[in-house]
């Protein structure tokens, strides 16, 4: 099983916010920006950032995927 964080790709979308804008709003690196987008692990403290500049939950960026 897999990250997928295509979930939160959409969400930016819908609030016509680029990553930049994330970075920016959730105070997260650029490195962590990068991780996202390869949809590689990222620490829990960084998804709470996301999801407390976006208000949301974990389950509204992130689920999980079978490879």
């Amino acid at each position: 099983m897999k990250i997928s964080y295509n979930k939160l790709w959409k969400m930016l979308i819908d609030k016509n916010l680029k990553r930049k804008d994330l970075q920016q709003i959730a105070g997260i690196s650029s490195a962590s920006i990068a991780k996202l987008g390869k949809g590689d692990n990222i620490t829990t403290d960084v998804l709470i950032k996301i999801c407390i500049a976006l208000n949301c939950n974990l389950e509204d960026i992130m689920e999980t995927v079978r490879d």
